[in-house]
């Protein structure tokens, strides 16, 4: 749980059904899927207010909550994108050995991901189609708006293995090293891909993750998920900073998606941290996913005044030690020694700097009676190594007064690729191109 900077992404334009007051579209897909595979026949756009991204992706203020995101671009949406209220964040393993049948499926994902993402029904929809046949959507999402739903994929350490792509895995991918204090649970943490689906609506990104689970059926299986909610970093500084479940505001120092050059400096990977096999990762980032867990029921029992130093923050106002506003620059010797802020802080951790968009969870009680309640962390980076690692190495290490309080208990490391440039791209394309030419 770092204290780091902020990020977001765009002011849509009004669509004609909003010029004219008319219902919102449909996510009615007009558009079918051919033969055995999926081969929809135009492009994914219209029917929905799109977030557009200027030529070199940055972020642009989030308009209403109905409104579509891009989904093409330079990079992935869903890191610099304005943080949605909702999370669906899933795990996957890979069952297939047949490269071919993989790549295919990475193929009917980003399709089906961009019919999603812009509002539409998967294939030929919910209903209509062949009566003897499984609609090619589960319709949960009908009527409902696109709600900023952004799909972000990311590739783990073990896929390389699988489809003998050792030699491609970027030397920044490295399997986290075991910190002190950690308690994780196997089947909560791993995975040979991930997807995570976050929205504005909850039942928008659960849709989004149970159709591509769907569509994966026999080649791909859910290792662990996490629901979240409530998100508990911003990537837009002018907004209000939310709190996580301790009730303090958390992220105040977050990364702005409006920041381009801090963009450039902490989280996008370019030429310069690749060599020719791992080129493919130019304009990605990499992801560390956690699991925390927090002692709510021994937090709620602790004194106002210890919670406040053990944050190094007030937590009315969110200002730190000493200081009258949530975003005055904190003196950090005015902490103790083992605040969080203070340890968790890029001076304190030779400017490592990662960009947040963590969400609290409660997946009801542990048969004990306690909360099974806490924080999915997540962290975009341009390096694990000179991100995550030294930060959290510091928390563990120099005994943060927050760990009496949290236990990490699952883990995950990605690499995150770039964007889907066109209609004719698809997630991952770079790392399986067999030649420069279908790169």
């Amino acid at each position: 749980m770092a204290d780091t900077e902020t990020t977001t992404e765009s002011v849509p334009e009004p669509a004609p059904d909003e010029a004219t007051n008319s219902p919102a579209p449909s996510r009615r897909s007009l558009l079918g899927w051919g033969g055995a595979g999926l081969a929809l026949g135009a492009a994914v756009a219209g029917g929905a207010v799109a977030l557009a991204r200027d030529g070199d992706d940055e972020a642009v203020p989030a308009g209403e909550a109905g409104a579509a995101v891009t989904f093409h671009g330079r990079h992935q949406a869903g890191i610099a994108t304005a943080v949605q209220d909702r999370l669906h964040f899933a795990a996957f393993d890979v069952k297939t050995a047949d490269r071919a049948e993989f790549v295919q499926l990475l193929k009917d994902w980003t399709k089906a991901a961009a019919r999603m993402t812009a509002g539409h029904e998967v294939g030929e929809g919910a209903y209509g189609s062949l009566a003897e046949a499984p609609p090619d959507d589960t319709g949960e999402a009908l009527g409902l708006k696109p709600s900023r739903l952004t799909l972000t994929i990311g590739f783990g350490p073990s896929l390389f293995e699988k489809f003998g792509l050792e030699d491609r895995r970027p030397e920044a991918l490295v399997d986290l090293p075991k910190f002190p204090g950690d308690n994780l649970d196997k089947a909560r943490s791993g995975g040979d891909l991930c997807i995570q689906a976050c929205a504005d609506d909850p039942q928008v990104a659960v849709h989004a993750i149970r159709n591509l689970a769907r569509i994966g059926f026999g080649k791909v299986a859910i290792r662990w998920s996490q629901l979240g909610f409530g998100k508990t970093s911003s990537t837009t500084p002018d907004a209000q900073t939310p709190r996580n479940m301790m009730g303090f505001k958390d992220g105040t120092r977050n990364i702005a998606g409006t920041d381009a050059p801090r963009l450039t400096r902490h989280v996008w990977v370019d030429e310069t941290d690749t060599d020719a096999n791992s080129a493919w990762m130019t304009g990605g980032s990499y992801l560390v996913a956690r699991r925390i867990r927090m002692n709510i029921e021994t937090w709620d029992r602790t004194s106002l005044q210890e919670q406040e130093d053990v944050f190094g923050r007030d937590k009315g106002e969110g200002a730190p030690v000493g200081k009258a506003k949530e975003r005055d620059e904190p003196f950090l010797k005015a902490m103790k020694p083992d605040a969080h802020v203070r340890l968790a802080h890029p001076d304190s951790n030779g400017g490592a700097t990662i960009l947040r968009r963590g969400y609290s969870f409660t997946d009801g009680t542990d048969g004990l009676g306690r909360l099974d309640a806490g924080l999915f962390f997540l962290a975009y980076q341009r390096d694990v190594r000179k991100g995550f690692i030294p930060v959290q190495r510091s928390l563990s290490e120099q005994n943060d007064a927050l760990n009496e309080y949290i236990q990490h208990v699952g883990s995950a490391v990605f690499a995150i690729p770039p964007g889907v440039r066109d209609k004719g791209d698809w997630w991952g394309r770079a790392l399986f191109a067999k030649s420069p030419e279908e790169a």
